[in-house]
């Protein structure tokens, strides 16, 4: 499958190391070859870089690595192709407008019957099932909120749900950010961590690099990183749960609920906490 890495950060920080880490995973320690992407904010602004090979292998990867671009909402992905295509156009994440933002998707796993499901404002680019997927979201939060909610919260719960249906067809690791928020969706594998202070050092597992925290951040910065698995080998990571959707705010965890079980009705009962 293929590998995600998500970043929320209380300043505009810069994700270099833990890209460094990933990126191998493209082609060198991993399989993950057909194509990677990365997609930054800046405020309102959205900047994003693609390219259908190899990370591992790819000049453009080494530029993203050594070219600090600051960021408070990264989301990277790395590809192992099982539905669509290698192609430029089914590389990941995917972006598209909604209510003036610029909403970006990246997806792991597989969705049996998905591009059966219809569409209405948003069209797929590419053939990936991941893609549609997206759109069809899109479709139902434009459906039901044609203007921002004035509340998050009922808009996270209201995505929750969505991506709860998307669910039910496969796997699906998912994140999702609208440029302020930081939505995380797990399926079957997703790994966090949180760096704040005091801050220590950080070893990579795919890369002979280590990093002292202590010396690149501020004592009041957050960095929350999310990654399909984790990426260092001296930090506590915690994996989440099946079925747990999260979204971070400035580096911190503002929402998070867990599908525990089938009730004797049918219904998923639920866990939630919010901040």
């Amino acid at each position: 499958m293929c590998e995600l890495l998500g970043m929320s950060a209380s300043v505009p920080t810069d994700i270099c190391f833990s890209f460094t880490g990933l990126i191998q995973r493209g082609g060198s320690t991993g399989p993950h070859r057909d194509g990677w992407g990365i997609a930054f904010y800046e405020g309102k602004g959205y900047r994003s870089f693609h390219d259908p090979g190899a990370s591992a292998d790819s000049e453009i990867a080494r530029f993203i690595q050594n070219y600090s671009i600051k960021s408070t909402n990264v989301i990277c992905h790395i590809r192992k192709a099982n539905r669509g295509r290698v192609c430029l156009e089914n590389t990941h994440p995917f972006a598209r407008e909604l209510w003036g933002q610029t909403w970006s998707f990246a997806h792991n796993g597989q969705l049996k019957g998905i591009k059966k499901w219809p569409l209405t404002y948003y069209r797929p680019v590419g053939t990936s099932d991941s893609e549609h997927a997206f759109c069809w979201l899109l479709d139902q939060i434009r459906r039901r909120y044609p203007a921002p909610p004035s509340s998050q919260k009922s808009l996270w719960r209201f995505v929750e749900k969505q991506l709860r249906l998307i669910d039910d067809t496969g796997v699906f690791n998912v994140l999702l950010s609208d440029s302020k928020s930081l939505y995380c969706y797990c399926s079957t594998r997703l790994s966090w961590l949180t760096r704040k202070a005091p801050f220590g050092n950080a070893q990579l597992i795919d890369a002979d690099l280590r990093v002292d925290f202590s010396r690149e951040t501020q004592p009041d910065d957050i960095v929350s990183v999310v990654a399909t698995q984790p990426l260092t080998s001296d930090e506590q990571w915690h994996g989440m749960e099946k079925g747990q959707m999260s979204v971070f705010q400035n580096g911190v965890s503002s929402y998070e609920s867990l599908r525990l079980a089938t009730s004797p009705s049918g219904r998923s009962r639920q866990r939630i906490k919010s901040c």
